[in-house]
């Protein structure tokens, strides 16, 4: 059985960083869902290290065989998930024909990598192929937003962009989730194409990118919460959007 080297150790824990991510080009996937959904995907795997109790019979991709211990050793994991991969990371290529889907995602300044990759997975179910991303939001690479997507993240196509040259350019209409905006209900039937603009965790969205907003909309409220988590949010616009 292999032994990791100390080179391989060093350049793994590395891409825990997005600066290294992106220098080396690849990213870490770990656990068997994201493994198995990885190995249905287009996505490039260049390395790929799993215990022996990993059933890895119908992966056709060389697998370095190693023990629970240098599992952990690279594993972000607190209990590491018997397999890790070592992938290219993707060219996203954005292109202004995006805008054309139905429902387009943007997202302003999202932090938090939890919340990410909880609305990657969301809009993965409900058929949203592309997110918008402003460039200050966390890395879609971060092991965290990774592993949170369960796989979605071969589903969903994340683009980095200036949104304020975006938004600009658009005819669409962008509904804006906003707590001064118009309560929707199960009648709520947007415009197509449109596009569904979300803010941050703490401030909401932005004073430059807030005035590209044609229409500011808000989940009806019958508690008394103060407000509901992006991702939550998130999760209930696109079930309005899509349904």
């Amino acid at each position: 059985m292999p032994e990791i080297t100390k080179n391989q150790l060093k350049h793994i824990r590395l891409l825990k960083q997005k600066k290294y991510r992106q220098e080396f080009g690849e990213f870490l996937i770990e656990g068997e869902k994201n493994i198995e959904e990885l190995l249905k995907s287009n996505f490039k795997i260049n390395a790929l290290y799993a215990t022996s109790d990993w059933n890895y019979t119908n992966c056709k991709e060389e697998v370095t065989l190693v023990t629970t211990k240098q599992l952990s050793q690279i594993s972000n994991l607190s209990s590491p998930n018997k397999v890790l991969a070592l992938v290219k990371l993707p060219i996203n290529e954005y292109n202004e024909s995006i805008l054309k889907n139905d429902l387009t995602l943007v997202l302003d300044s999202i932090n938090d990598p939890g919340n990410l990759g909880t609305i990657i997975r969301t809009a993965d179910w409900f058929g949203v192929k592309n997110i918008i991303c402003s460039t200050d939001s966390v890395d879609c690479y971060n092991p965290k937003v990774v592993q949170t997507t369960k796989g979605s993240l071969f589903n969903v196509t994340v683009h980095y962009q200036e949104l304020s040259t975006i938004l600009a350019n658009t005819s669409n209409k962008i509904y804006g989730a906003a707590l001064d905006g118009e309560e929707i209900n199960k009648d709520f039937s947007p415009q197509k194409p449109s596009i569904l603009l979300m803010g941050s965790e703490s401030h909401g969205i932005s004073e430059e990118i807030e005035n590209f907003v044609t229409d500011k909309i808000l989940i009806k409220q019958n508690g008394k919460a103060e407000s509901l988590n992006v991702a939550i949010a998130t999760s209930i616009l696109l079930y309005q959007f899509t349904s």
